[in-house]
């Protein structure tokens, strides 16, 4: 079984003017394709072809590099496309909306937190919202780890994840992280968040 690239819910420029759609065409046909050719020939003779990605990063720690590195990005721009929708934003409601109340006091300390996780992250990597057993948690990692790995510090399922690696925004932010990171509030797709919160 060989993973193949997802198509995307929405046009390259649907989530302008927040994300051009030049970044958009080459992180998904570039980036994203590479990763995901790149992992089907790592898997290649290992035993691992018909596991899931979920169940192949969960035991990252005693696979090569190559699994690892490109298995991370696979599964991180899975969620990152799925988490975004054009006329997006908001606030979460329902479960979630309570969740992040319950855990980070509002939605507006929720979202400094994770601004911050997104801005502070060194180098390339990404923030995340993730699902624990005791509730929710923002976190960082480099590169493309995720929660998912068992190299991960903090460890859960992640259900909203920003990319910082300047890829996803160079094209048109340039050094400018913070705004990037303060424009994807603005695409984000709370219903697909609160489904996988759920």
């Amino acid at each position: 079984m060989l993973f193949e690239l997802p198509k995307l819910d929405y046009a390259y420029n649907a989530l302008e003017p927040y994300i051009d759609a030049r970044t958009m065409e080459i992180h998904h046909t570039k980036h994203h394709a590479g990763y995901t050719d790149k992992l089907n020939d790592a898997l290649k003779g290992t035993g691992l072809e018909n596991q899931s990605i979920e169940q192949i990063l969960s035991k990252v720690s005693s696979l090569p590099l190559a699994i690892r590195n490109n298995g991370g990005g696979y599964y991180n721009h899975n969620l990152f496309w799925k988490v975004m929708r054009p006329a997006g934003g908001g606030e979460p409601s329902g479960d979630l909306a309570n969740a992040i109340k319950k855990v980070f006091g509002s939605f507006d300390s929720f979202k400094k937190k994770f601004s911050d996780a997104s801005a502070t992250r060194f180098g390339s990597g990404w923030a995340w919202l993730v699902k624990t057993g005791s509730g929710l948690k923002v976190t960082s990692t480099p590169n493309q780890d995720n929660p998912l790995m068992d190299i991960s510090d903090t460890k859960g399922t992640p259900i909203l994840a920003l990319d910082v690696w300047e890829h996803a925004y160079y094209l048109h932010y340039q050094n400018r992280r913070p705004d990037y990171i303060a424009a994807f509030w603005n695409v984000i797709n709370w219903d697909e968040v609160n489904k996988r919160f759920r």
